[in-house]
């Protein structure tokens, strides 16, 4: 199986959850994240998944023409406001959405960005373990 996980910038949603992909998915599975641009690693994005276990620091941000997109299984969006700024691609893959929103958009101190950094990663792993459940 081949999975996509696609998002604006492919620098936070998208890289957590190609990290917890590769993590709690079939090992034999082969796990993407890309978007529609690539903005680069989000160092809080690093930071906050290796306070988890998972360490994506070999993961980097690409565009989904970096990606072989057309040869997918499934892609699942992950932008919160999917009408707007999500990618759409023209693929005959099964096409999930999970709306998020961006912790890079977060406002406060340190504190408080951190904790919507974890909030968020905190949801896709819920999904990512859900996803994986549903695979038995």
């Amino acid at each position: 199986m081949k999975l996509l996980f696609l998002c604006t910038g492919n620098s936070c949603r998208s890289q957590m959850a190609e990290g917890y992909g590769r993590r709690h998915l079939p090992q034999d599975w082969e796990i993407y994240s890309a978007g529609i641009e690539a903005h680069g690693m989000n160092p809080r994005t690093i930071t906050v998944m290796t306070a988890d276990g998972v360490d994506i620091t070999g993961q980097y941000s690409k565009t989904v023409d970096a990606v072989p997109w057309q040869e997918m299984d499934i892609i699942i969006t992950l932008c919160g406001h999917a009408s707007e700024t999500c990618p759409t691609l023209p693929v005959a893959a099964r096409v999930e959405h999970w709306g998020l929103p961006d912790p890079a958009m977060a406002q406060g101190n340190e504190q408080e960005v951190m904790a919507v950094y974890a909030e968020v990663r905190n949801e896709i792993k819920r999904r990512i373990l859900d996803f994986a459940a549903g695979l038995s």
